[in-house]
This record gives C-alpha cells, sequence and structure tokens, in this order.
C-alpha cells in the first residue's frame, strides 16, 4: 500500500528511524520555512512498511528529548501514531517557526542551520541565515533601511504620481507619516533613512545605491549556446525595469496578424499574460539581499526567466493560490499601483494561460536559492534551424521583409549561397516566398 502523498518541500519519509542526525536536521528545515512532516515506517518511494509497536512507542520518548535537547531555539515536535491498512506509521509534525533561524546547538548558526530546498535539507548559506533573522523580527530586507542614502535620494514626483494615482486626488502632501506608512522610510536611532524598497521603487538613482537590482534580458541563437543576437539591460525604478523588460521579450519574439475591420489584430506566439505575471513573479518576490540580477534568455524553443532567491512559499502550494510573499512592502505597493490584481495568483494565471492555449505548461525550478521558469515558445513543430541559416534568420529581427540583394549586402555571401539558404528556409516553413523574379522577396511567417 502506497502514502497517499508524495515527498515534497514539506513531507519526508523515513523507511525507519536513522542513526544519524538526519532527522534533527530535517526537522530544523521544517521549522526554519513553511513547516512539514516526517514520517517514520515509509520508504522513499512512498510504500507504507510500517514500525513494530514497541519500537514506536521508544523512537516517539526519544525524538522528542533528542529533538528539544540538540535544537535551539527549542523544538518540541509533535509526535503522533497513525494505523493504515492494519500497518502503524508514526508522524513527526512542526510548524513554521517564530523564533529563527533554528540550528542544532553543537554546531552553531553558521554550520547547524538548515532548510528545506525542494525534497532535499540543505545547510543554510549566510544570506539565507541573514533573512531567517529579519523573518524571526517580522521584517524583510525590502524594509530594510540604506544608512548611506538620505531622503533626499527618494524621487517625490514619483511618489507623489503613484498616492495620485492610489487616491484619485492632485496635490496630495508627502508626509512622513505617508512614507512610514508604506515603508518607503525607516527610522533607526533618532535618525530616518530611505528603505530598500523606497529606492527600488521610487528611487532617483536606483542602480547606484543597489548596483545589482536590475534585469539582464538577451535573445540567444538557437536552443543553446551564448551566441546573443540582441540585449538589453533593464535599470531604473522596478517599475520601469518591468516595462523595459517586458517590451523587450515582446518585441524578439513572433507573432501573426488577422484583420478584423475595422482594425488589424495581433497575437502572440505564447500568450502575454504568462509573460507578464511571471516576470511580476521574478520582480516581487525575488531576494534583493543577493548580489545578483534577474535574468531573461530567449531562445528558439524556449524563455528562461532566472530570479535570485528561493520561492518563499513551496510550489506545490503557490499553484494552489497560497503564498508567503518576501518582500511585503513592494507586493503591496505594485498591487496597489494596479500592476498585480490579487496576490498569489500569478503562477495560476500563466499555467492556465498556457493550458487554454493548447500549449506545453511551464517548468518552474525552484533550486538552491533561485528559481528558473521555463516558459515554452509555440514554434509550431518547426526544425530547429542550423547554424548556418542564423545569420540570415537574425537580419528579420529588425526587418519583415528582405529580397536576396538584402543579404548580399548584409552578410557579404555570394549570390547563390545566399539563395540555397533563403530556399532552404523557404522549405523549412520558417520564410515566405514573395513575388517573382528580380522583385522576389522573402518574410518571416
Amino acid at each position: 500500500m502506497k502514502y497517499p502523498e508524495k515527498e515534497s518541500h514539506t513531507l519526508e519519509f523515513k523507511s525507519s528511524l536513522p542513526k544519524s542526525d538526519q532527522i534533527i536536521k530535517t526537522v530544523i528545515g521544517f521549522c526554519n520555512q513553511a513547516g512539514g512532516r516526517l514520517i517514520l515506517g515509509v520508504s522513499d518511494d512512498g510504500k507504507i512498511i510500517g514500525i513494530e509497536e514497541e519500537d514506536a512507542m521508544k523512537w516517539m520518548e526519544w525524538l522528542e528529548y533528542s529533538i528539544y535537547q540538540a535544537t535551539t531555539p527549542p523544538i518540541i515536535p509533535k509526535i503522533l501514531l497513525q494505523r493504515i491498512g492494519g500497518k502503524l506509521i508514526l508522524v513527526l509534525k512542526v510548524s513554521s517557526g517564530m523564533n529563527k533561524p533554528y540550528y542544532i546547538k553543537n554546531e552553531g548558526l553558521e554550520r547547524g542551520t538548515y532548510v528545506r530546498v525542494g525534497r532535499s535539507t540543505l545547510r543554510a548559506t549566510s544570506d539565507m541565515i541573514e533573512e531567517l533573522r529579519w523573518q524571526g523580527r517580522g521584517l524583510s530586507f525590502d524594509v530594510m533601511p540604506i544608512y548611506q542614502a538620505a531622503i533626499e535620494d527618494l524621487d517625490s514626483n514619483k511618489i507623489a504620481k503613484f498616492l495620485e494615482k492610489r487616491t484619485g486626488e492632485a496635490n496630495i502632501s508627502i508626509t512622513e507619516e505617508v512614507l512610514k506608512a508604506y515603508k518607503l522610510i525607516a527610522e533607526e536611532h533618532a535618525h530616518t533613512y530611505p528603505s530598500v524598497c523606497g529606492l527600488l521603487l521610487f528611487g532617483k538613482k536606483v542602480n547606484y545605491w543597489l548596483p545589482e537590482a536590475m534585469i539582464i534580458c538577451s535573445h540567444f541563437s538557437g536552443i543553446s549556446g551564448r551566441e546573443a543576437i540582441a540585449t538589453r539591460d533593464c535599470t531604473g525604478t522596478l517599475f520601469e525595469q518591468f516595462s523595459n523588460a517586458y517590451e523587450f521579450v515582446l518585441s524578439q519574439i513572433n507573432r501573426s496578424f488577422t484583420i478584423r475591420e475595422p482594425k488589424r489584430e495581433e497575437k502572440f506566439e505564447i500568450p502575454e499574460i504568462a509573460i507578464r505575471e511571471l516576470l511580476l513573479n521574478a520582480i516581487i518576490h525575488r531576494n534583493y539581499h543577493l548580489r545578483a540580477p534577474i535574468k531573461i534568455a530567449i531562445y528558439q524553443d524556449r524563455i528562461e526567466i532566472f530570479s535570485p532567491g528561493g520561492f518563499p512559499t513551496p510550489f506545490a502550494s503557490m499553484k494552489l493560490g497560497l503564498t508567503d510573499i518576501r518582500n511585503m512592502a513592494i507586493g503591496k505597493i505594485f498591487r496597489e499601483s494596479g500592476y498585480i490584481e490579487k496576490l498569489g495568483t500569478g503562477i495560476i494565471t500563466a499555467f492556465e494561460a498556457y493550458e487554454k492555449w493548447g500549449l506545453p505548461e511551464p517548468t518552474i525550478i525552484d533550486g538552491e536559492n533561485f528559481v528558473k521558469c521555463i516558459l515554452p515558445r509555440n514554434v509550431h513543430g518547426a526544425a530547429v534551424v542550423s547554424d548556418n541559416l542564423q545569420p540570415i534568420l537574425r537580419l528579420f529581427t529588425t526587418a519583415d521583409e528582405l529580397a536576396v540583394s538584402d543579404i548580399i549586402e548584409a552578410l557579404h555571401m555570394p549570390r547563390a549561397t545566399a539563395t540555397r539558404r533563403l530556399n532552404e528556409l523557404v522549405k523549412s516553413g520558417i520564410l515566405t516566398k514573395l513575388g517573382r523574379g528580380k522583385s522576389t522577396t522573402y518574410k518571416k511567417k
């Protein structure tokens, strides 16, 4: 008989009691994040093996005592016995802790702190430990002060426009109380400083204070490699970064047109809403404490969005609409600015859009301190373009229609070679041949 659930971020199986301290590490990992259950008497593949009655009673006492003694702050798990199909299993349950970070006492904070990444328990990095400290104080990095900056580094015009849009009233006074309410400033030791959130959203020189808080967009040739067709560095406020990156992605993917009187309608190869929601998700949930940019990579068969910092909520929970926002202040302002309608719905919206279009569903990789979202492109089953055809195809990113002479001039290519390769692209269904004789031109489908 199989256990009704599978191993996950919040569930781990053990066929028997391990001799090492792996259980203590797993419990700490659960406590430092979303909580979880560790079940003894179930194999890794979910098969219920069961444990003996006398072992169960001994293990219950030993586990409660050992975990309490080994952990700081002390963790007291809830330990239950459950019988399924005549077999006894032991369920060890802990909730998300309020006094993070939790760690193994004799290993110390730096080496003894553990977190859950997917179905694994890993030693936390120094950045992860710092974030756990903020969570234990009910804070997040986006509300922390930037001590070197001054209030004057916030752009009052940008703040005024946000407040006007938010309230519908003009000439709103930007008071210290308003700035504090939105966590745009932070007070410490009788001094007031702009917060990380304040500078990211309304700073005059965002990348001076937070140089890695940017988005790097690249369109690469083929399905692998690093030969760039087009690149763009998106800097400025988070609103400006979003608009710039979103426009870049749309400019690099295919679109089709239909005429419906009285206007022409266009449709992109993949749902725009999926790109928009996953890009917003990366901006709002990324870990700005990590000194690394968001990266967007466009390949012939997919779009990858790489964001520093793991999900604050297990991915399986996010697909159900459950979410824990890493940057509460940033999330609130994005919502009140009209960029997001409801918190926790972005991933659901992206997956539903792909399903509605009949496309393969996106892939979400929740790695160790990063998240990668992979959006399959709708290439209509076209063959991958070989390397010798890529230079010609690249020219069509800057022009809708080209003649053989244009190819010869741009690539210094013999006429016979240019004609042969253009015909290969036509045969592959990528280009369309228009006209005859000297007036022949080629257009990307």
